[in-house]
């Protein structure tokens, strides 16, 4: 039966390493999710992450926790794509690019040929490069293939001005936008605290002597933390897997959450033809539109740049048009 008819909330992890598996771990102590599946070329792993989670379900929701194969993307209501080489210590998200194309469009192929109706929410790295090739692959409407962007980096931006501030990170409020990667930049201008602007209460809270260069310490440690977590124990998971939960959330639930999610541009913030993170609202169907605000000028000038590293990248693989 089509997903969308079948009233359940079945969610497909293409993928069962250390994001996928973790995925799975959070989403089932969720309670979103009816039931979740497990999807790997190393079928094995698969079957062995999914009777480990299958195990602790006396202390969860209730769901169904298996192992699956591609046929179960015909009624899944979203499909998570983790799947493809590891970012290794000292290489950029770029450099993954050619090899994860490959394993993107071979996962498409596959959900193509099942006739799915689901969401397909990429977060194999590059993430922006990659999701422009599966809507590429897909040939589906923009909204309903969606990169998991900057939602991780602007949660580890309210964590550290959280810090920063002595603040709940509840009541931190802000957007990472642009690459999930080097070039993406913090929007001072959307980061607030009690509807106050970090520009206008840093400087009177009297926390740090300068401002300015606590603000450029701050958006580097974003840029850095997956950096240091690699170099640390290898890889990132617990939080990625955390960000894909509130995704998923937001879609299985149809929240109209406002999230940075990436996304295919068709002129918004003055750009075309590359997907990269801006503020969304997502719901039941991906992305229902995308929030187009004013950006200051050096914002907007950020935005740019980092378009352009990744239309750069587009063209490196024969897809820009």
């Amino acid at each position: 039966m089509n997903a969308s008819l079948s009233g359940r909330r079945k969610v497909a992890i293409v993928g069962a390493g250390a994001v996928g598996a973790t995925f799975a771990y959070a989403l089932a102590q969720s309670g979103l999710a009816d039931e979740i599946v497990l999807i790997d070329r190393n079928e094995d792993l698969a079957r062995g992450q999914a009777l480990d989670l299958a195990h602790g379900q006396p202390f969860c929701p209730p769901v169904s926790i298996r192992a699956g194969a591609p046929s179960d993307y015909a009624d899944a209501r979203l499909i998570v794509l983790t799947a493809g080489i590891a970012q290794r210590p000292g290489e950029t998200r770029l450099q993954l690019m050619q090899k994860n194309a490959a394993v993107v469009r071979a996962v498409v192929a596959d959900i193509l040929a099942q006739n799915s109706s689901a969401v397909l929410l990429v977060v194999t790295n590059p993430v922006d490069v990659m999701t422009y090739v599966a809507l590429e692959a897909t040939g589906w409407e923009r909204g309903r293939v969606i990169g998991s962007g900057t939602v991780l980096d602007s949660a580890r931006l309210r964590h550290l001005l959280s810090t920063h501030c002595g603040v709940d990170s509840h009541n931190v409020h802000g957007y990472v936008l642009g690459e999930h990667g080097d070039t993406e930049f913090v929007a001072w201008s959307m980061t607030h605290v009690a509807g106050m602007q970090m520009e206008a209460l840093c400087p009177v809270c009297g926390r740090c002597a300068d401002w300015g260069a606590e603000r450029d310490r701050i958006q580097q440690a974003v840029r850095d933390s997956a950096y240091h977590i690699i170099d640390y124990k290898g890889a990132t998971s617990y939080a990625v897997g955390l960000a894909l939960v509130r995704i998923a959330g937001a879609i299985l639930r149809g929240q109209n959450s406002v999230l940075t999610v990436s996304t295919l541009l068709k002129g918004e913030f003055g750009l075309r033809d590359v997907c990269l993170s801006v503020p969304c609202l997502v719901s039941i169907h991906g992305v229902e539109r995308i929030i187009e605000s004013t950006l200051p000028e050096r914002e907007q000038t950020a935005l740019f740049a980092s378009a352009a590293v990744l239309q750069e990248a587009i063209k490196e693989l024969g897809l820009a048009q």
